[in-house]
C-alpha cells in the first residue's frame, strides 16, 4: 500500500510496462502543441513517480516548485499532474476557474471506501454532489446545528480534563488522549454512541479509522497504471482494502439497525447526524433521494475528517506552544484572565480570546491537516499563461503555500502575532492560508472543527500548566510529520500536566 512498495513492484515489471508503452505509442496521435507548465523530465513509463518522497510528498513537491516555479508539470505513470504551490496560482484555480477544478481524482481506495463516489468528498461534481453539499451546509453543519453539539463537546472536554487531572504529576501521552477524545466526541455527535474505551466495538472503530486513513493516504498501482491492477491483487492490497470495506460496512449496518430499532433508548434529546440522514432518506419529498449506501458513504466523511483532523490540529498546537514557552504563557494569561476563578469557558469567553484565535490560525498555517489538496480538471483551461489539459490531476500544495516567503515573513517561525492586526482568515477567501480548502469543494465541517479545537485548547491551557518530562528539552521536541492522508506528528507528544490553581492570575 505504501508508495515505495508500488514503485518497487513497478520497477520489477519494467519489461511488461515497456511493451505496454510501445503499444500505446504506436496508436498515439499527435496533439496540438500546448504551453505546459515547466517541470522535470520523467523516466520512461513511471514518469516522475521516483521524485515523489512517499514519507513527505509535500516537501519533495515544494522542492520541485522552488526549482521550476509555482506551477510544475509532472507525470505519474499514465496520469498528467500539475502541482500548484503559490497563493496566486491557487486563487486562479480555486476562484477564477473553480468550476473547471471541481472534480476529484478517482483512485482505487477513495472509490471503494466512498461506495463508488456516493459521499461528499469523492463524488463526481454534478447534481447529486450539489444536493449533498446543500444538505451538509444547511442541515448537518449549519451554525445552529453546530451550536447544538456544544453540550456534547463540553461534556467530553470535561471528561478529558478529569482524566488528565487523575494523572497529574505523571507524564501523559497527549497524542493518544487527544485522538481518543475526538474519537469519542465524533461517535456521540455522528452516531449518538458513547463507547466504553476498552470495548470491542470501540477498538473495532479505532482499527477501521486507522486502516481507512492509511488506504486513503496511499496509492495503488492501478491508480497510475489502470491496466496493471492485477499487481494490486498479487500484492494483496486489494484484498486488504476489500476486508476493510466489509468491516466498515458491517459497522455502519449495525449502527443503522440500532437507530431503526423502535425500542432504542434515547441517549439524548438531540438528534445525531445519523438520525438526520435517516430522516432525509425516509422523506419522499426530499430533493435528495438516498439509499443506505449513500448514508454509509456520507458517514465515512464524518468518521475520518471529524476524528483525525481535529486531534492532529490540537496536538500540533500544543507542540508549537510547548516549544515557545513565552507564547504559551501569553495564551494562558489571556484565557485565565477572561475566564476567572469560576473556570467556565462559555460562548462569551470564547469570543474574547483573540490571541488564542491567532495561535490556532498560526498552527493551521504551519501544520494544515490536509497538506495536499487533490483536484481534477473537468475541462481544459489556462492558469498563469500555462495550458492545463482536461483530466489532469491537480495537487495544490497547501503546506508549501502557507510557508511561502512571498506571502509570509519568517514563514518557518511560529508567531501568532502575525494575525493580530491581519484580516487573513482560514475560511477559504485568503489563498495564502487555505487549510480547509476553498471554492465549491471547501470543507463544510470547518466551523465544527474550529469549535472543537478552540474549546479543547482553551480548557487544556486554562486547567493545566504544561511542562516537559525530566531530561527533555525544547530542542528534543521534534516536528517530524508522519506520512498519510492527514498531517500527524510522527512521534507522540508526551508532557507533564500540573493542575492550575487560581491565585489571581494577572
Amino acid at each position: 500500500m505504501a508508495e515505495c512498495w508500488y514503485l518497487l513492484m513497478t520497477l520489477l515489471i519494467l519489461p511488461l510496462l515497456f511493451i505496454f508503452h510501445l503499444r500505446k505509442k504506436k496508436t498515439h496521435k499527435k496533439v496540438e502543441k500546448t504551453r505546459k507548465p515547466p517541470g522535470p523530465g520523467g523516466l520512461p513509463l513511471i514518469g516522475n513517480l521516483h521524485q515523489l518522497d512517499g514519507a513527505n510528498p509535500h516537501e519533495s513537491l515544494r522542492n520541485l516548485s522552488n526549482k521550476y516555479g509555482p506551477l510544475v508539470s509532472l507525470r505519474f505513470g499514465n496520469v498528467p499532474v500539475v502541482v500548484i504551490s503559490s497563493a496566486k496560482a491557487a486563487k486562479e484555480a480555486l476562484k477564477t476557474h473553480d468550476l473547471a477544478f471541481s472534480a476529484r481524482p478517482r483512485r482505487v481506495s477513495n472509490q471503494k471506501l466512498s461506495y463508488n463516489g456516493l459521499d461528499l468528498a469523492f463524488s463526481p461534481y454534478g447534481e447529486y454532489w450539489r444536493e449533498v453539499k446543500k444538505v451538509c451546509v444547511s442541515q448537518i453543519f449549519s451554525p445552529k446545528r453546530v451550536q447544538s453539539f456544544r453540550p456534547i463537546l463540553e461534556d467530553e472536554v470535561s471528561l478529558l480534563i478529569n482524566e488528565i487531572s487523575h494523572q497529574e504529576a505523571a507524564v501523559i501521552n497527549l497524542s493518544s488522549m487527544a485522538l481518543n477524545f475526538t474519537n469519542m466526541l465524533i461517535c456521540r455527535i455522528a452516531y449518538g454512541k458513547k463507547f466504553d474505551k476498552e470495548s470491542h466495538t470501540k477498538k473495532r472503530f479505532d482499527q477501521n479509522l486507522h486502516q481507512i486513513e492509511a488506504f486513503l493516504g496511499g496509492y495503488f498501482v492501478a491508480d497510475y497504471f489502470p491496466s496493471l491492477g492485477w499487481i494490486d491483487k498479487l500484492l494483496g492490497t486489494s484484498s486488504l482494502l476489500d476486508k476493510n470495506f466489509k468491516d466498515l460496512d458491517s459497522f455502519y449496518q449495525q449502527l443503522i439497525e440500532e437507530h431503526l430499532d423502535p425500542n432504542r433508548p434515547p441517549d439524548s434529546a438531540e438528534s445525531d447526524l445519523l438520525d438526520i440522514l435517516i430522516q432525509i432518506k425516509s422523506d419522499p419529498s426530499s430533493s435528495l433521494q438516498l439509499t443506505w449506501d449513500h448514508v454509509k458513504a456520507i458517514l465515512t466523511n464524518m468518521f475520518v475528517a471529524g476524528t483525525n483532523t481535529n486531534s492532529a490540529v490540537i496536538i500540533w498546537a500544543m507542540t508549537a506552544l510547548i516549544k515557545a514557552p513565552t507564547i504559551m504563557k501569553r495564551v494562558q494569561a489571556e484565557i485565565r484572565n477572561s475566564v476567572g476563578e469560576k473556570g467556565e469557558i462559555g460562548e462569551e469567553v470564547l469570543q474574547q480570546l483573540p490571541y488564542l484565535d491567532a495561535a490556532i490560525k498560526e498552527t493551521l498555517r504551519l501544520y494544515p491537516p490536509g497538506v495536499i489538496l487533490p483536484r481534477e480538471t473537468m475541462k481544459s483551461c489556462s492558469i498563469q499563461g500555462y495550458d492545463i489539459q482536461a483530466k489532469s490531476t491537480i495537487l495544490i500544495n497547501v503546506w508549501a503555500i502557507s510557508r511561502d516567503p512571498e506571502s509570509w515573513k519568517d514563514p518557518e517561525e511560529f508567531n501568532p502575532d502575525r494575525f493580530l492586526n491581519s484580516d487573513v482568515d482560514v475560511k477559504g477567501n485568503d489563498f495564502e492560508l487555505i487549510p480547509f480548502g476553498s471554492g465549491r469543494r471547501g470543507c463544510p465541517g470547518m466551523y465544527l472543527g474550529l469549535l472543537i479545537v478552540k474549546v479543547t485548547l482553551a480548557n487544556l491551557l486554562y486547567s493545566f500548566d504544561w511542562e516537559l518530562p525530566s531530561g527533555v528539552t525544547v530542542q528534543d521536541i521534534d516536528t517530524q510529520m508522519s506520512p498519510g492522508l492527514i498531517l500527524h506528528k510522527k512521534t507522540p507528544l508526551c508532557l507533564l500536566p500540573k493542575k492550575f490553581t487560581w491565585s489571581g492570575c494577572k
